[in-house]
């Protein structure tokens, strides 16, 4: 009776689904690479000197590893390569386009590139995408009564959207923990929708983006063995995000879905570093500085002005994030227009209520 109750087991093992296989085998590749890289690259940074020295605006005060981007791609693209198979089918140039990114990023981490070089990478690692997987934003399907969008004009947005929130996640990458915490929300939201509309090979590489995410938040957490993503890591992550809500947009019409809602529905996803950099932008523009000028005026600072610590306030933002992706979630089927003004709404509660918080905390403090 043991032996046929073994030999059952032995066949229903062998009958497991590949897409399970595919799963499984891209988590735990990724996150095992992520994991065994880590300690070696912190080890090579401490022997070369490859460390982030704390300026004035740093959040830490020991000079700290800055390569952990290089894990995160090297985790992403061996297990994508391995069971993502179909994403160099259907995704022509995207393993090309992140890697133009990974250099980009490596070379900001060690030597420094001037910003408009980076602009320029950008570009191009989207350009491929859009010319080359045909990949692009060519209906807002309604949203501000527009719906077809010109093919020329699409390239240009497509452009625009990919450069906006690729920065837009660098710019969330201030303390521990937050950027690669929004960076796994986002990653679960679109394992969800892509494996609901049976495209499988960008949700394994949503489910790769949140193992090499959960390997590096065990090292960016530590307090001894601390490392933090780089140019490198939120380039990559950034671009990888951006290309998964590009291609969202792009089939939900046309998919299972049946979902309409397709551009609202992702800036409740994106809340964090779309608001982050929304925020910021527009106080210095009214302080009559530079957008692009470096300040303490992002979401996380808010957050460290009314003494949570970094974890603390990483949660809290998360939380927060999570908080905006449930709204959308549960309102995805409403008029597209009345799903963006909820946002707004939202958003200027949320925005609004945190500066006036932290005034009249500072406000206390000087009295």
């Amino acid at each position: 009776m043991e032996n046929f109750k073994l030999l059952e087991y032995l066949y229903n093992f062998g009958n497991v689904s590949p897409l399970f296989i595919n799963i499984f085998g891209a988590f735990f590749t990724a996150l095992i690479i992520t994991l065994i890289s880590i300690p070696k690259i912190i080890r090579i940074s401490y022997k070369k000197g490859l460390m982030d020295v704390p300026g004035e605006r740093s959040s830490h005060t020991n000079k700290i590893p800055t390569l952990g981007g290089v894990a995160l791609f090297f985790g992403i693209v061996v297990s994508t390569s391995i069971f993502a198979t179909d994403l160099g089918v259907n995704y022509s140039f995207f393993l090309s386009a992140i890697t133009i990114l990974f250099f980009i990023g490596l070379m900001d981490d060690l030597l420094v590139v001037a910003p408009d070089k980076k602009l320029y990478g950008q570009i191009i690692s989207t350009v491929l995408i859009v010319f080359g997987s045909g990949i692009m934003i060519n209906s807002f399907l309604g949203l501000f009564n527009v719906y077809e969008i010109p093919y020329s004009l699409g390239v240009l947005i497509t452009i625009f959207v990919f450069i906006t929130l690729i920065n837009a996640y660098n710019l969330i990458d201030g303390i521990d923990g937050l950027a690669s915490g929004v960076g796994i929300i986002i990653s679960l939201c679109f394992v969800y929708i892509f494996y609901r509309i049976f495209d499988y090979g960008i949700g394994i590489l949503a489910i790769s983006t949140i193992a090499v995410l959960l390997g590096f938040l065990r090292y960016n957490l530590s307090k001894e063995f601390k490392i933090f993503m780089g140019d490198t890591g939120s380039m990559v992550i950034g671009f990888i995000l951006t290309f998964m809500a590009i291609r969202f947009v792009y089939i939900s019409e046309s998919s299972n879905l049946g979902l309409t809602t397709a551009p609202a529905l992702l800036l409740f996803i994106f809340v964090i570093p779309i608001l982050d950099t929304i925020s910021v932008f527009t106080i210095r523009i009214l302080n009559k500085r530079s957008p692009f000028s470096a300040d303490k005026n992002h979401l996380h600072h808010q957050f460290l002005k009314l003494g949570f610590t970094h974890i603390q306030t990483s949660i809290i933002i998360m939380l927060i994030n999570i908080f905006f992706v449930i709204i959308g979630y549960y309102f995805r089927n409403i008029e597209i227009n009345k799903l963006f003004l909820i946002f707004i709404v939202l958003s200027t509660i949320f925005i609004v209520t945190l500066k006036l918080i932290v005034l009249r905390k500072l406000n206390k403090r000087g009295t």
